[in-house]
């Protein structure tokens, strides 16, 4: 199936990561204490907490330090409790975001997050407002040269829902979350290395941004993800690097 392209958008969104590098260990350990929290510790019963542990030591997170947190999670050691929360809104043009976040005080965090929305000329929606616009899915991106047939034998006979191939030759495997793990392990071993590979809310359609719409969402964006109660920040812009 072919796509619009998105590469350029992938290798941007990824550029902002790295430079904000510092902080994902916070953003991680949060991840595992509530995942072991809700599943338990033991990461071969939780696939949570597997795909947490992974990104961990994608950051280079110690050992000692992973297991401590789950400890801390699973009541072995004493710490502080976060719960989850999903805040839905409008961007610039109408761009539509999901901000998910882990708090331990949700006062705090809705009022940061509002007033952030609010600076930067967005506006904070309701539950529900934008989320039917995303669909929950294992999303595993490969670099524009990679051969789209080996990738679709081995993705779909692993259980993936669909291969895209965009415009400039990326190419997108989806799955539902629970398969996620077993296509991507199974794209592994095959040699393929994708350059993303998460479970994520991936939006059905985008609106495509230019110029001074387009740094102003970046702006949103940016400061949505520096929020120390942020985990993750979700939208539907496809915007230009002006």
């Amino acid at each position: 199936m072919a796509g619009h392209s998105k590469w350029a958008n992938i290798q941007h969104r990824k550029g902002r990561q790295d430079e904000k590098r510092q902080r994902i260990w916070t953003r991680v350990v949060r991840e595992i204490m509530v995942a072991a929290r809700t599943g338990g510790g033991d990461p071969s019963a939780n696939p949570r907490l597997r795909l947490a542990i992974d990104k961990a030591k994608a950051a280079n997170m110690p050992a000692d330090t992973i297991r401590r947190n789950v400890d801390k999670a699973t009541g072995n050691l004493e710490g502080v409790t976060y719960e989850e929360i999903r805040y839905e809104g409008y961007g610039i043009g109408g761009a539509a975001i999901i901000v998910d976040t882990m708090t331990d005080n949700r006062v705090r965090t809705v009022a940061e997050v509002r007033h952030i929305f609010s600076k930067h000329g967005g506006n904070l929606g309701s539950e529900g407002s934008v989320a039917f616009q995303f669909k929950h899915c294992g999303q595993l991106i490969f670099a524009p040269g990679t051969s789209e047939d080996a990738v679709m034998e081995v993705a779909l006979d692993a259980g993936a829902e669909d291969v895209i191939s965009d415009e400039d030759g990326a190419i997108e495997v989806l799955t539902e979350p629970g398969s996620f793990e077993a296509v991507r392990d199974a794209l592994q071993a095959a040699g393929l290395t994708p350059e993303v590979a998460e479970v994520t809310w991936r939006a059905d359609n985008n609106i495509a941004l230019e110029g001074d719409d387009a740094a102003k969402m970046q702006k949103l964006l940016d400061a949505l993800e520096d929020l120390d109660d942020v985990q993750d920040v979700f939208h539907n812009a496809e915007m230009d690097e002006a």
